[in-house]
């Protein structure tokens, strides 16, 4: 279902739980928790995440989550509507600033668990498909994220 890599920062098992919990539920509310889908959950370092996003996407600041799905929404809508898993599909990668998770949690005045947990979350549905550049889009993401971190009971 996923693999943690830690990049330039310290093995942390206190990160693993929550991102269990939290992938497992997104996996499920997707109903492809049986399907071979994989992802990578890449923790990294603002440095890193800085230069990872200018490479990929041109832009030369840090950022709190990046994330680089394998397919397009369509085909992977028709692939999860198909039961389409005969072999292990790699759904993308999602890399997250541990040190911009903990000043974000800071700022908004919640939990450090809150905080990854969203990301998180953000980052599976951009690796299904979703956005939020559009307004349109964002009212379709944004209840999704929600609804998995309610579910969850983890709040602001």
């Amino acid at each position: 279902m996923y693999e943690i890599i830690y990049e330039g920062i310290e093995e942390n098992k206190e990160y693993e739980p929550i991102i269990k919990k939290v992938i497992e539920k997104c996996f499920e509310e997707e109903k492809i928790q049986n399907s071979k889908l994989c992802m990578t959950i890449i923790l990294t370092t603002p440095q890193n995440i800085r230069k990872i996003n200018k490479e990929y996407r041109n832009i030369d600041k840090e950022t709190d989550v990046l994330s680089f799905p394998m397919f397009e929404k369509d085909e992977l809508d028709k692939k999860i509507e198909n039961n389409d898993f005969e072999y292990e599909d790699v759904l993308g990668d999602i890399v997250i600033s541990i040190e911009k998770v903990k000043e974000q949690a800071e700022e908004y005045g919640h939990s450090f668990e809150r905080e990854l947990s969203y990301m998180l979350v953000h980052g599976f549905y951009h690796l299904m498909g979703y956005d939020h550049i559009k307004e349109e889009d964002k009212k379709i993401m944004r209840p999704k994220e929600e609804k998995i971190l309610k579910s969850l009971e983890i709040t602001r």
